[in-house]
């Protein structure tokens, strides 16, 4: 695990949306109807992007070869951001959710649904998905890009820009900010840390505002 998501590991999401929308990168946040498969997981590192497209003509051997192809070719230690552009089938499944995890993998967050829930829950391999269905891609889709920009709601997505998703949502952080975002991100943790604990001991709470600017 780099320094740079090690850190981030510790953060959550909406400290650090709230860093990027103070730093004007307020179009940040993915769709909420983009959540984990089972609640407390949490999602952060690195992205590598995945794009396809619905394809009927392709058959049951094209398509499974072109997602172990996908499988394949991913980078390790990355997290997979997927806009399958579709509604209509899994992009993930138990089989590929555990060749993924031999790969270090750190978990896939798709514009799309998922199947196999409760194997992939048992693994424990963070997924996030809109929902999720049993039907799958074969003879149904493929990929047309690895590594390239992806736009996910209002959001425009790139290989090398970091994640962290968890029960609040998922938030996606330029790569040319991150180190600094994270760096912000802290420093706003340990101050309402200490804002917390004046609460807790009794402090009025516009005093308490008007003391950390937080709340």
């Amino acid at each position: 695990m780099t320094d740079l998501t090690s850190r981030l590991s510790k953060c959550y999401a909406s400290a650090i949306h709230d860093v990027l929308r103070e730093e004007g990168y307020g179009n940040c946040v993915l769709p909420p109807e983009i959540q984990a498969l089972e609640r407390g997981q949490k999602l952060f590192g690195e992205i590598y992007t995945v794009s396809g497209h619905v394809d009927k003509t392709i058959s049951r051997h094209e398509s499974l070869l072109l997602w172990s192809q996908v499988l394949s070719k991913v980078p390790n230690d990355k997290v997979i951001v997927c806009q399958p552009n579709t509604h209509s089938i899994a992009l993930m499944g138990e089989l590929s959710a555990r060749a993924l995890m031999v790969k270090g993998t750190k978990g896939y967050l798709m514009d799309g649904h998922c199947r196999d829930v409760e194997e992939i829950i048992d693994a424990n391999f963070p997924v996030f998905c809109r929902l999720s269905t049993p039907a799958d891609i074969v003879e149904r889709w493929k990929y047309n890009s690895l590594g390239q920009p992806v736009t996910i709601g209002s959001v425009t997505i790139y290989s090398g820009d970091y994640i962290i998703a968890d029960m609040d949502g998922a938030v996606i952080i330029p790569q040319n900010v991150a180190e600094g975002v994270i760096k912000k991100t802290e420093e706003v943790m340990s101050t309402e840390s200490e804002m917390r604990k004046a609460i807790l001991e009794g402090m009025d709470p516009e005093q308490a505002y008007l003391k950390f600017r937080k709340f």
